[in-house]
């Protein structure tokens, strides 16, 4: 086995060959910085390096490996990335902001401490776009972060660290944050697996836990560690109101889904979606359909009023009241794109708060609620285009998305609706690449709270087009 197909071995892979011992936990984590040293110069996913401390981590893996009848932890040795805007105790959390350059957390946040109790290795942290507030990967602090499959074209965001590291080989898990598709956005671009759970699965820290359009979650390059992460994560914890008392354990092999009823729609009724997209989005479909599911295409009702009551407003509330607080004192510290949303924030008046956003979601739900009634999963692209460039403005008055104007924001994702929708899980699965090598992704919607069908279905649909980046000419060529 080469240095780089240990770079892509699964979370479940290497674990089993650390039981095993046929690998070393020490092994793989010099492989990954390695690689990291060779890659990350050519598309700047790392934020912190914690190499020297992952080394002493994975080393004291290897020794509870080492002794027999050791208990070892779930996760124990496995490489992880986590997002520089997630709280990691004694590290900074600079939120991709100048401002919080030197920020040092006192407490891991819920998430992120079950990782590391379960034995994960802490490599590094990922870039995020300052505040977390776009669907773009670039900062003043950290620089612009590209996509490993073509590096003229961004990876997504907010997220888009941790999707771009795991394209890239760099690490072998990563932690992600929702609250507009930041997981799923960038999993698409990259070409890898994220799930958004229903709010309150995975605990979270303040003040995103009491956001209901947040979420936290797993990115891997498989469905089998998404839910290995998420059987670390979930559950109740003492210092999260929001989180879910029902923990729920999710299957990590995929089964039959003959009889399943799963219906799709390629543009939510309103979106313009790019060819590639569409394209790769039916050639899942059928992927569906040729495992024993009854697939049916189906009309939400939905149109732009989305985009114009939605998660657009709630997100100038609830970033832009961030930005306009640091503005006053730190505006020469702070991004073109976090100054012109916080300049947009201050012109919302008493009218524009946040029922306009909830009052959407419930027309939204009379027509999706019915579908799901009557259909086990619902099926629709994650981006209706493949990405945008890496140098992308997401103030550009004049982007257009298959021809047509879009908002520069919001209108080359299919995401958002279905934070505004927050309990129902989401999985975005790579589906294929457009002209541009840059990767698709499809969203499988499940009914509120039933995230086992969202991953039996993954599953499924994973082992029947083989999986991803199994061979060097399923990966990047960076």
């Amino acid at each position: 086995m080469t240095n780089d197909d240990l770079c892509y071995l699964s979370a479940a892979q290497a674990l089993g060959l650390f039981k095993r011992r046929k690998l070393s936990p020490v092994e793989l984590t010099k492989a990954l910085i390695s690689r990291a040293g060779r890659v990350n110069p050519k598309i700047n996913c790392l934020a912190d390096r914690y190499f020297d401390e992952a080394i002493a981590q994975a080393t004291a893996s290897e020794a509870r490996y080492m002794r027999r009848g050791a208990r070892t932890g779930a996760l124990d040795g496995v490489p992880l990335a986590v997002k520089d805007a997630q709280r990691l105790k004694g590290k900074r959390t600079t939120q991709g902001s100048l401002i919080f350059r030197d920020w040092v957390d006192d407490r891991s946040d819920p998430m992120i401490e079950r990782l590391q109790k379960a034995g994960a290795v802490i490599l590094a942290r990922t870039t995020t776009p300052e505040f977390c507030l776009s669907g773009i990967t670039a900062s003043r602090i950290w620089g612009v972060t590209r996509n490993p499959w073509n590096t003229e074209w961004g990876p997504g965001g907010s997220s888009g660290g941790s999707a771009a590291a795991l394209a890239a080989g760099i690490t072998t898990l990563a932690t992600g944050t929702d609250i507009g598709g930041s997981i799923r956005i960038p999993a698409a671009a990259c070409g890898v697996v994220g799930f958004k759970p229903p709010h309150g699965r995975n605990p979270d820290g303040p003040p995103a836990n009491f956001d209901r359009f947040n979420h936290c979650g797993p990115m891997t390059r498989s469905v089998a560690d998404a839910a290995l992460m998420q059987n670390v994560t979930s559950g109740p914890h003492p210092l999260d109101h929001d989180s879910l008392r029902r923990k729920v354990r999710l299957p990590g092999e995929a089964k039959s889904i003959r009889g399943l009823n799963i219906a799709y729609s390629v543009n939510l009724g309103y979106v313009p979606v790019e060819p590639a997209v569409a394209r790769n989005m039916l050639r899942a479909v059928e992927v569906f359909r040729s495992l024993g599911a009854r697939v049916e295409e189906v009309e939400l009702g939905w149109t732009a009023e989305v985009e114009k009551n939605g998660l657009h407003w709630y997100n100038l509330m609830h970033f832009g009241r961030q930005a306009i607080w640091h503005l006053a004192e730190s505006r020469h510290l702070m991004t073109d794109y976090a100054i012109t949303f916080a300049e947009m924030a201050r012109k919302l008046t008493a009218a524009d708060d946040a029922h306009r956003p909830w009052e959407q979601a419930h027309r939204m739900y009379q027509t999706l609620g019915p579908v799901l009634a009557a259909h086990d999963l619902f099926i629709c692209p994650t981006n209706n285009a493949p990405s945008v460039k890496a140098e992308h403005d997401p103030w550009d008055g004049s982007f257009t998305v298959n021809g047509q104007k879009a908002d520069p924001e919001y209108g080359w994702v299919m995401t958002h609706q279905f934070n505004m929708l927050h309990n129902c899980p989401v999985l975005s699965l790579p589906s294929g690449h457009a002209e541009t090598g840059v990767p698709t992704g499809i969203q499988l919607v499940g009914r509120t709270w039933d995230d086992v069908t969202v991953f039996r279905a993954g599953l499924a649909y994973e082992k029947a087009v083989g999986g991803w980046y199994g061979t060097n000419k399923t990966r990047p060529r960076l």
